[in-house]
């Protein structure tokens, strides 16, 4: 949700430009500052932002984005396989070149992506390895006994670039993804899609490598229970490593045709009977990715007033409460990709919320400043929510 000035909105972000009346009224009645979510040494990706912001520090228990995405999925990993992050992409050739043309096969909905992932099992699933279905462009490969520390890149860091330069550094994975060219070429759900005039699948992208990672869970690190509610397997993983509960929501897309509304039920649900809910919400960040401003001020005003106002509304329910808002991390239009920028929280308890008339807009800092300890950072806010410092 996170952004940086733009001057096609006049030197405002997305989210100054959104109108945003819910997430206001928490900043102006509570806690209001900004924090650091990534941490030195590691990219700046969900898994790493999303780790810190539940309290894991990364250099103890992160070991790569597909095996956490792995767990979600219920995919067992042996001490020696490897998960892989396995995309459907668009790749585009042109004058002897390959481009990434876009990281999400045009956001290929998840019905056509099992579909081509089955596929794929079937002809390139043999051995040590295998395809295993997600949710839209995001799938999982395990490669037996594979090897790690390959270094591969995300597909949303090279949008438009020329793929030469960060294809794996491995044969067996290049070999891969050529074979995957011709299946994919021909496959039904590609053959419509071109028809629709919508970008196809046509090719794997393998990123995100890793083992199984061992983490302590939720209870023993901070002694509370809770629920994580998420539309995307990063999230729930984390949740399900955590010992969370991770429940599927009924319409949860990850992008701007999600269910806000049953997603806030099942956080509500899921609040009744523990002491926290993680309530996660992935559009903004793909509109980033996507550059597309309108739709994310769209992404932005939607989360406002259909997950955080009846969120705050739903809070009448409860004797005591505390509600903390935040992005995950920067997804700028410009750059399209994540950055280590410090992003905005605020922070409201109806024990002694503020009586100040002062009205503060929930946004980033015009000049935001870094700290070196960026776990610390998290972890201070952490402590604070709760209520453990």
């Amino acid at each position: 949700m996170a952004d940086r000035p733009l001057p096609e909105l006049g030197g405002r972000t997305p989210l100054m430009a959104a109108r945003t009346p819910n997430m206001d009224e928490i900043a102006s009645r509570g806690i209001f500052g900004y924090v650091d979510t990534s941490t030195k040494g590691f990219p700046p990706g969900s898994d790493i932002m999303n780790m810190n912001v539940m309290g894991y520090d990364p250099f103890k228990y992160y070991t790569g984005r597909a095996p956490i995405e792995a767990a979600s999925m219920g995919i067992e990993l042996g001490p020696d396989d490897i998960a892989f992050r396995c995309n459907l992409v668009t790749l585009r050739h042109s004058e002897g070149r390959i481009f990434m043309e876009d990281y999400s096969a045009g956001h290929i909905t998840t019905a056509e992506g099992d579909a081509v992932v089955r596929f794929l099992n079937e002809h390139m699933g043999k051995g040590d390895i295998s395809f295993y279905p997600g949710k839209s462009y995001r799938h999982i490969m395990v490669w037996r006994n594979g090897p790690d520390g390959l270094g591969l890149t995300p597909p949303h860091d090279i949008i438009g670039k020329d793929i030469k330069p960060y294809i794996p550094r491995n044969d067996f994975l290049m070999e891969l993804m050529e074979k995957s060219w011709p299946l994919l070429q021909d496959h039904p759900a590609n053959q419509l899609r071109n028809a629709k005039g919508q970008l196809p699948a046509n090719s794997v992208w393998f990123w995100g490598e890793g083992k199984r990672p061992k983490m302590p869970s939720f209870k023993e690190l901070w002694d509370l229970d809770g629920v994580m509610i998420s539309a995307v397997d990063l999230l729930k993983g984390l949740g399900v490593l955590a010992g969370l509960k991770a429940p599927d929501v009924p319409g949860a897309t990850g992008y701007l045709d999600t269910n806000y509304e049953n997603k806030v039920k099942a956080a509500i649900d899921g609040l009744r009977r523990s002491d926290f809910a993680y309530l996660h919400v992935e559009a903004p960040d793909e509109c980033g990715h996507n550059a597309d401003i309108g739709n994310k001020i769209r992404a932005i005003e939607d989360f406002d007033r259909r997950v955080v106002g009846n969120v705050l509304e739903a809070m009448a329910e409860f004797d005591q409460w505390r509600l903390l808002v935040m992005p995950d991390h920067a997804t700028p239009i410009e750059v399209r990709t994540h950055v280590a920028d410090p992003i905005p929280f605020a922070m409201l308890t109806n024990r002694h919320p503020k009586q100040s008339e002062n009205k503060i807009s929930f946004a980033e800092s015009s000049s935001p400043q870094t700290h070196q300890n960026y776990f610390e950072s998290c972890k201070k806010l952490c402590e604070l929510f709760f209520d453990k410092g």
